[in-house]
């Protein structure tokens, strides 16, 4: 039986963090952003300069256009170890905490990529180049499939069930602050002589890192473990595997978070990645213009990301996420004709919209809307499960699919309008069944904002489960 002293404890430690000791929840935001940014800055600085020159310093044996499929083939290395570290690092982050968890990927990201650094090239060792580069974008990406999930559960299970949609945005936005850190570390290196640049200028953005990683550790060291997790850990621990657990317990709600992340990561890799290509590539325009482009999308999206969060504090997280997908199917018919007529201004404002507005909607809920799907003993697993593989069978194939499609179509691009209708159809009728969650009391042991928990009620442990059975439309 629980204790109603306990309770009142854990509502109490959730009142300070929050209200009387705001300095604390501040820093705690404060922190998990910085690091994630540079988490986000060391993921997307491989893809900005692996083009650039890795064909060159890593395949020079290779023919020119196999040198870059080469290159491409590594980055996406980083996206198939998502998953794995998602649920290497989920098991722990459920068992140990995410404060640790955080700490250790947060290392490995940044000693990753300084290694990257430092690696020696093709001339200098051969072969054993690549192989080296290839296990150091594995461990990237490997790294980022636990943080990814860590940073936003530590601030999310202190957080004010009230401001939870908020705070949650404002951990969202270390990803667009990451890649503009990345895409101005980029810009300021290819000033450089070819001669400097591939001698050693494209070092010194990838050793920055370390720099950038001993203020995030700094600054995290003293943060203390979640409100939510501590709770938990007060309680007799039942669950030996959190991942087999969530998978056996949890299958609805990792559904609502594959699919959910599929339709988010697909309408952003078809708008803020594969346009690059389609505007190089296909139209045969210069890369300035997708690239200012990608910069002012970014910018716009740290605006709007925790006004959309703030909003689902208000309607809730389904209602913004439903809105998100309506707006991306039906924008998705028009942004290749825009791409299309060739006109810088039209093509700028076409991926701002995209990328800085409507995808926003989506991206701004994760942090959130994903959590609270779950119970403590299995958040970590079961949201990091059904996000990275999400973003791998969405983000990671769709520059693929859309490839195929415009080539099989002769160049139709509405096809892959089409396409993303299919998935966005799919998600929105599952995310209608769902159970919305901004009201969910996120602590196994109840708390502040406490409606009725897990333990008073099995069906409270899973809120997709209800969702599923009553369909309740909130």
């Amino acid at each position: 039986m629980r204790s109603a002293r306990n309770e009142v404890v854990i509502g109490e430690a959730a009142i300070s963090l929050e209200v009387g000791q705001g300095h604390k929840m501040r820093r705690l935001i404060l922190a998990c952003t910085i690091g994630t940014v540079v988490e986000w800055y060391d993921f997307f600085l491989y893809g900005l300069i692996a083009p650039l020159v890795f064909d060159r310093l890593f395949f020079p044996t290779l023919d020119p256009v196999v040198g870059t499929i080469a290159v491409y083939a590594t980055f996406a290395v980083g996206f198939a170890s998502r998953p794995l570290g998602g649920i290497f690092f989920g098991h722990f982050g459920d068992k140990i905490g995410r404060k640790s968890v955080m700490l250790i990927t947060l290392l490995l990201m940044g000693l990753a990529t300084v290694l990257m650094g430092l690696l020696p090239t093709y001339e200098q060792i051969g072969v054993s180049a690549a192989y080296l580069l290839v296990v150091l974008r594995f461990l990237q990406g490997f790294a980022l499939g636990g943080e990814s999930t860590a940073a936003g559960l530590l601030v999310i299970e202190s957080a004010a069930q009230g401001r939870r949609g908020l705070i949650g945005a404002i951990i969202q936005i270390a990803g667009p602050i990451g890649v503009l850190l990345a895409s101005v570390s980029v810009l300021l290196i290819v000033r450089l002589s070819q001669e400097h640049l591939l001698a050693w200028g494209w070092r010194l953005p990838f050793l920055l890192s370390a720099v950038l990683v001993l203020i995030g550790l700094y600054i995290r060291i003293n943060l203390e473990e979640s409100v939510a997790f501590t709770a938990a850990q007060r309680k007799p621990r039942k669950t030996r595997i959190p991942a087999l657990e969530a998978l056996a317990n949890h299958k609805k709600a990792i559904v609502v978070v594959l699919l959910a992340s599929i339709t988010e990561s697909t309408f952003y890799y078809l708008t803020g990645i594969y346009s690059i290509s389609f505007v190089t590539k296909v139209l045969g325009l210069g890369r300035e213009i997708v690239t200012t482009a990608i910069v002012l999308a970014n910018l716009t999206a740290l605006v709007t990301i925790p006004l959309y969060g703030a909003l689902s504090d208000r309607i809730g997280r389904k209602r913004v996420f439903m809105a998100g997908i309506i707006g991306a199917a039906a924008y998705l018919y028009f942004f290749f004709g825009l791409l299309e007529t060739r006109s810088p201004a039209l093509i700028v404002l076409a991926i701002v919209l995209a990328v800085g507005l409507i995808h926003a909607f989506m991206f701004a809920m994760q942090s959130s809307f994903y959590p609270e799907l779950f119970p403590t003993s299995v958040r970590f697993s079961g949201v990091s499960i059904g996000k990275q593989l999400g973003i791998v069978l969405g983000g990671g194939i769709a520059p693929m699919i859309a490839t195929a499609l415009l080539a099989h179509n002769h160049g139709d691009s509405s096809v892959i309008a089409i396409y993303y209708s299919v998935v966005c159809a799919i998600t929105f009728l599952v995310l209608l069944a769902t159970r919305e969650t901004r009201n969910t009391d996120i602590t196994d042991n109840g708390g502040l904002d406490r409606t009725k928990s897990a333990a008073d009620d099995p069906e409270m442990a899973d809120p997709v489960k209800r969702g599923f059975s009553s369909v309740v439309r909130d």
